[in-house]
This record gives C-alpha cells, structure tokens and sequence, in this order.
C-alpha cells in the first residue's frame, strides 16, 4: 500500500498519541488543526512535518485520510463544516459514537478509528499492545484503515457501531469507575490521616488477579461471604456521607446477589 499522508481534526489527549505514533510511519502527519492554534502549534512541534492551522478548509491539502480527535459532542459539527479534497477518508476516534454521525460530512468515505484505551498528555505510552477498532462501510476504506491501525499497534480488529458502543460502556466501568473507586479510597484515607500507599499493593493484586483468575472467580470481601455483620459495620463508619454509604450499599447488594442468589 502507497504512504498516506494524514491530518489531525483537535490537538487533546488522543491526538498528542496517536500524531507521534502515526508519524513514524508511512501515515505521515501533516496539518494539525485545533480552535486554539497554540495547542495545534505544541503538537505540530512534535511532528516532523507537521504544522498547525485553524482552518478547516483542507481542499488543497495533500492528506488523504483525516483523523476527528475531539469531544464526543463536537463530532458532528466538525463533519458538517470541514471542506475535504475529492478523495478524502474522514474518520473519528469515538467509542461511543456511531459511525453514521459522519454521513453529515463531505467526504468520499468514512470511518472509525478508535484506540480502546484512557490517554493523558504528556504520559508515554506503547501503542502496540491498544486495541484499535476498525469500521467502514466501503472495503478499500477499511482495508486502509486496517493498515493504519498495523502501523502502530498489534491489536487491530474490525467492530461495528453497536459492539464499540458495548465495549465503551464496559470501558467505562473497567477504567473510569475504576479509578474514581480510587479516588474515593484515597479520600478515606486522607481524611483519617494515613497513607494511600498502604493500599499499593492491594489493588495491583486485585487487578492483576482479575486479568488471569476472571473478575468473578477473584471476587473476595465482605459481600461475596455474605459477611452482614462487617457490611452493617462499614455502614456505619460510612453514615456521614448519605451518598457514598448508598454507592456501598449498591455495590455490595449487587456482589452479594450474584454469589448468593437464594
């Protein structure tokens, strides 16, 4: 397959990796758009040809496939306003968002582009083992979007609309809740003045526990023993704060339900 030259729709934490990542490849990056040029410019510098703009006519542009890495809500207006040469593929990077959000663009195909993992700027990160999920509705498209997401990770797979919807909720549960439990952990901690690194090792065993037993048959705690007498205890360590003894309450009648349904 001949190099493509690729552009950058939002300069925000996906961008700032998958940008590098592309432009070691024959998927070379080019413009970098963003309302805020400076952030267009900071990430521009990073490339090593590319450079920033705040416009989104790219009718003259030599890229072909141009990459929507921007908030969930700003897709569609994005799409409806972008101006594209008569070739262009135009993708976004949403997990949650339909493919169809595209059919409002101007663009000879369409697709999806989505890295399955949690970014932050300015932390490094090996995109070979992200998933990256593929979708298209034209073969050549997908075919060259495969070869895009090969470039730079060793996960690439095919999933449409409806199944990258799924696979984001559980994303959701598996990292965002995950690591406001965190937080919530860290908070008790503070407040009773020790220290959040006492807890370290429990939750990498945790975690790791429940990427090679299963989540269900690494379950421990007070709910999967159906221990009422420490859960009423926790309870009322917990009864100055209404909405974080209701989120216990929740949870543990959940765990509980599924290994004691009788």
């Amino acid at each position: 397959m001949r190099p493509q030259n690729v552009s950058f729709i939002g300069a925000g934490n996906v961008a700032w990796h998958l940008a590098p990542a592309l432009d070691n490849t024959e998927f070379a990056v080019r413009e970098i758009y963003a309302r805020n040029l400076s952030h267009a410019q900071a990430l521009a510098e990073k490339l090593y040809q590319g450079y920033a703009t705040q416009s989104l006519n790219f009718a003259s542009s030599t890229s072909r496939i141009f990459i929507i890495a921007v908030t969930d809500d700003a897709i569609q207006e994005i799409a409806s306003e972008i101006i594209l040469p008569d070739d262009a593929i135009l993708v976004h990077t949403s997990g949650s968002i339909p493919l169809s959000v595209l059919g409002y663009a101007a663009a000879a195909s369409t697709g999806v582009f989505y890295p399955l993992q949690t970014f932050t700027r300015g932390r490094k990160m090996d995109l070979k083992e992200v998933p990256i999920l593929i979708e298209s509705e034209d073969a050549e498209t997908e075919k060259i979007l495969m070869a895009m997401g090969k470039a730079i990770s060793n996960k690439v797979r095919r999933a449409n609309s409806a199944d990258r919807r799924t696979i984001h909720v559980a994303g959701v549960f598996a990292s965002n809740f995950t690591n406001h439990m965190l937080n919530v952990a860290a908070d008790l901690m503070r407040d009773q003045q020790l220290d959040f690194d006492l807890l370290r090792p429990l939750i990498v065993e945790t975690i790791n526990k429940a990427l090679i037993m299963g989540p269900a048959a690494a379950q421990t705690g007070p709910a999967r023993r159906a221990d009422f007498e420490v859960l009423d205890k926790h309870m009322t360590f917990l009864e100055h704060d209404e909405e974080l003894a209701a989120i216990y309450r929740l949870i543990s009648q959940r765990i509980v339900d599924q290994y004691h349904p009788d």
